[in-house]
């Protein structure tokens, strides 16, 4: 298959002309019309023929200085403005909307002359961690079918790891890049807090919200990185901090580094075979030269608290612009997740709360960026769980709200803004995916894809990919 091949064997392939970009195209559509039926990746899927039409002209177009992306299909979380493409943030207030202008990271892909085919599945405005808090429809993980894809990019990940796209774009607030990566066998990049522009990408917590790749390999997401990452004259949060060539650096020799293992992460909690996981790949990093050091993050277990009292804030006043005169929907459309985040949100900033629940997380959150400090100089990057758990079954968050938000214990402790990378690292016994994450300093992100590198370059979890059908049927 041709989606089994990485951006730079797709880029070789198309430039030498073993195949087309309208090859690779008709490959998607048919993995979409043949899997997402039962998968529910795609809340808009780009009309075939339009997909093909553009194919063609970047068939047409290509020339040897063309973008390592030019002709490529991917897909975009449905959280993002695309012109004149419906953008709903999977919640039916926004059902019919169609935005009159794009956001910054669609524009520099269309630039670069990659082809979205589809607007995928997610939470409902980030409200979640399983993809199962969406007005249309649960996404299904391609490893088994009874169980979450994870969230809130849940379609970004389940359309990968189901070869229906080359590559995805997801948005990370507290986990939503990372956890549906880990839990489908992908591989996913939350970056530093302005690293890419947040322009025109539906809010859920402005301070955290964090612009990034999900696809097969590092490599990939280096590519991908590397076009879409910038400072932009329309987001004054995005960073000036020059652009590295990152897959320039991937194969830089890794010398004199250290990985920090927090004991706080390995305890109670955590299921027991993705600690066996992380600790093999620890080991194996300790074989290619790199020192292993346990550390220790003592306010580990106040970050949930921290992230939800600031995300619940922000996102009930991000939310309050939706109303039916502008987007064609009332509030009352919003889902039994996001009233509750809303009501919570309100309550925390409300008079004679502020001090005591708002204005004490932020005080919590400057702690937060001193310890992770204090941390990551005592190591190079931090190698962590993504998740205590393996992908659940239907049911077992969406259902139990206090749950929902412990799913994030280990991916919400980055409101601080620096970079996580997610890969695979192994499988249970029940061939379920796990994954792991390695947390780098601001702006740290050439070291953290050199050592998810390395990793892969070691280890074929990244290769593998599900016997769709085997389960849920």
């Amino acid at each position: 298959m041709l989606l089994d091949l990485t951006i730079t064997q797709l880029s070789q392939g198309l430039k030498a002309k073993k195949f087309s970009s309208e090859d690779i195209v008709k490959e998607c559509y048919s993995n979409i019309e043949r899997l997402n039926p039962s998968i529910n990746a795609f809340i808009t899927i780009i009309d075939k023929d339009v997909a093909l039409k553009e194919a063609h002209n970047r068939d047409k177009d290509r020339g040897s200085d063309s973008s390592v992306l030019h002709g490529l299909p991917y897909v975009m979380k449905d959280s993002y403005n695309t012109q004149g493409i419906r953008t709903t943030a999977a919640s039916n207030v926004l059902a019919d909307y169609v935005p009159p202008y794009s956001s910054t990271v669609y524009q520099k892909l269309v630039d670069a002359g990659a082809i979205l085919i589809g607007k995928t599945n997610m939470d409902a405005w980030g409200h979640g961690a399983s993809s199962e808090n969406t007005d249309f429809g649960p996404v299904k993980n391609p490893w088994d079918q009874s169980r979450v894809a994870g969230g809130s990019s849940g379609g970004n990940a389940a359309a990968l790891a189901a070869r229906m796209t080359v590559f995805a774009i997801g948005e990370d607030t507290g986990g939503s890049i990372r956890n549906p990566s880990a839990w489908s066998s992908t591989t996913g990049l939350k970056v530093s807090y302005g690293r890419v522009s947040r322009y025109g990408c539906i809010a859920y917590v402005s301070s955290f919200d964090t612009m990034g790749p999900m696809a097969k390999t590092v490599e990939d997401c280096a590519h991908i990185l590397e076009i879409i990452a910038g400072i932009d004259q329309y987001d004054a949060t995005s960073s000036p901090q020059p652009v590295p060539h990152y897959k320039d650096h991937l194969r830089d020799k890794l010398t004199d580094l250290t990985l920090g293992l927090p004991k706080e992460c390995f305890g109670e909690g955590l299921d027991t075979e993705i600690k066996a996981s992380i600790m093999e790949a620890a080991s194996l990093y300790k074989k290619i030269g790199i020192n292993i050091k346990e550390i220790s993050i003592p306010l580990l277990e106040y970050g949930v608290p921290v992230y939800y009292l600031i995300g619940t804030s922000e996102t009930s006043s991000n939310l309050a612009r939706y109303d039916g005169i502008r987007f064609g929907q009332g509030r009352g459309e919003f889902t039994k997740e996001t009233m509750r985040r809303i009501m919570l949100g309100t309550y925390a900033l409300s008079a004679g709360y502020y001090d005591a629940y708002y204005k004490k997380a932020q005080q919590g959150r400057t702690l937060f960026i001193k310890e992770y400090t204090r941390a990551l100089s005592e190591c190079d990057a931090i190698l962590m769980p993504v998740e205590p758990m393996v992908a659940t079954k239907f049911g077992e968050l969406i259902n139990n709200p206090i749950q929902n938000m412990l799913a994030d214990i280990y991916t919400c402790q980055t409101p601080v803004g620096v970079p996580s990378l997610a890969l695979p690292c192994g499988f249970t016994k029940e061939n379920l995916p796990i994954g792991m994450q390695i947390i780098g300093n601001m702006f740290a992100e050439t070291l953290l894809l050199r050592l998810g590198y390395a990793y892969q370059n070691n280890t074929d979890w990244h290769t593998k990919k599900p016997n769709i059908g085997e389960h849920g049927k």
